[in-house]
């Protein structure tokens, strides 16, 4: 297809992106909730008259394109579906409608992007040489809603050789495109730890094992697990986010509760940290006289996109807006289950940027102030319809 035909069906295209985005934003549900989003998803592709699966991975959609003459595996083209536990700010005509939650993280877009491929990729069929899979995927905020969709089948089904997804980011200026070979984003653990003490007056030190004292030691001591264990050169991440304990000034409290994350990139470097953790927490705690209690939850391995799929994503990505605006970002310690999919095929993981610091639409992910240029959306439906045809 030549070049600026498809500019301008995506161009034509735009008032049902932008009309989608806000449709969704409107109605967010959170992860494995998405019932009324799957329907508005699965309607649509329905009326393209594609092969439309529901309920895969609980609450996913699955819709299949097949090629006239299909001369290899079908390609994945994913978005996520779910909303964030987030009360947006009031005033905006496309706001949420319902309290205490919100589309914060630009899934809304990316869910009408892979609805635009769909349809423009529909009118596009006999050029296609492989099927294309459109997979709208839940609970991608921290449930796994990937892994879910794989353990349904998704790959073996729709005979899937490679995949890719893209990603709205507003801390990039829009109008470009990000992505790089390799480790792009981090894999997470989450852990939760109790220091347990033997509580007491707190003018009596003497007469308890205080697990205040302890748990400040530990979390100072968890600073060094980077500095002193891990590469220089290797990016790691240990952080306590969450310290409870106590209720008056004068009392010591019998435990305290800790929570934190660890993100790494190489499957080396989490061991380590997992290490290390635990060994410096049990060795503070216990030498404060009290008893350590470390559980540690497994979370996202990291994004690794595979370099040959990356190289001919970038050369698309050129088309879509130019040399100049294609992009090498860095490695992100933020986490994304897409990682099971490239685990199992090659593919890219793509940022797309869509901030704008002259409209003030500049806010970080997963705030009450999100937004998204919604010119975003016309490029990422371009590089999706033109990954689905000419990707590996």
């Amino acid at each position: 297809m030549a070049r600026d035909d498809l500019k301008d069906r995506v161009v034509r295209l735009t008032d049902d992106l932008v009309e989608w985005r806000r449709a969704l934003h409107r109605h967010p549900e959170l992860g494995f909730e998405e019932h009324r989003t799957a329907a508005f998803v699965a309607e649509r592709l329905r009326e393209l008259g594609l092969e439309v699966r529901t309920e895969v991975g609980r609450t996913g959609v699955v819709g299949v394109l097949r090629a006239p003459e299909a001369t290899g595996p079908a390609v994945l083209l994913r978005s996520d579906m779910d909303a964030l536990p987030v009360q947006e700010i009031e005033g905006r005509e496309y706001g949420s409608r319902v309290p205490g939650k919100m589309h914060a993280c630009g899934h809304d877009g990316h869910m009408a992007m892979l609805l635009g491929a769909a349809t423009l990729l529909r009118d596009l069929r006999d050029e296609l040489r492989r099927d294309v899979v459109f997979c709208f995927q839940p609970a991608e905020e921290g449930q796994g809603g990937a892994r879910e969709m794989l353990d349904a089948g998704i790959l073996e089904d729709t005979r899937t050789g490679s995949a890719y997804a893209l990603h709205l980011w507003s801390q990039f200026p829009v109008g470009t495109i990000q992505m790089r070979p390799g480790p792009t984003m981090a894999a997470q653990d989450e852990f939760t730890a109790r220091v347990i003490g033997r509580g007491g007056h707190g003018a009596l030190p003497h007469r308890t094992a205080d697990p205040v004292v302890a748990a400040a030691h530990a979390i100072t001591a968890l600073q060094t697990v980077v500095a002193r264990n891990v590469d220089p050169v290797e990016p790691a991440v240990v952080t306590v986010g969450s310290v409870h304990g106590g209720s008056a000034p004068n009392v010591i409290p019998d435990e305290v509760l800790l929570r934190g994350t660890l993100r790494s990139f190489s499957k080396d470097v989490r061991e380590i940290l997992r290490e290390r953790v635990r060994e410096l927490f049990d060795g503070t705690a216990r030498a404060y006289g009290c008893v350590p209690d470390l559980d540690f939850e497994p979370g996202f391995p990291a994004v690794v996109n595979d370099p040959r799929s990356t190289a001919r994503a970038r050369e698309i990505a050129v088309e879509v807006v130019g040399e100049g605006n294609v992009v090498e970002h860095l490695p992100m310690a933020a986490s994304e289950d897409f990682a099971y999919f490239l685990r199992e095929v090659p593919g890219t993981f793509i940022f797309l940027g869509a901030g704008n610091e002259k409209r003030g639409i500049c806010a970080p992910h997963h705030s009450a102030e999100f937004d998204i240029d919604e010119s975003a959306l016309p490029r990422g439906t371009e590089l999706l319809v033109r990954l689905a045809i000419r990707g590996l």
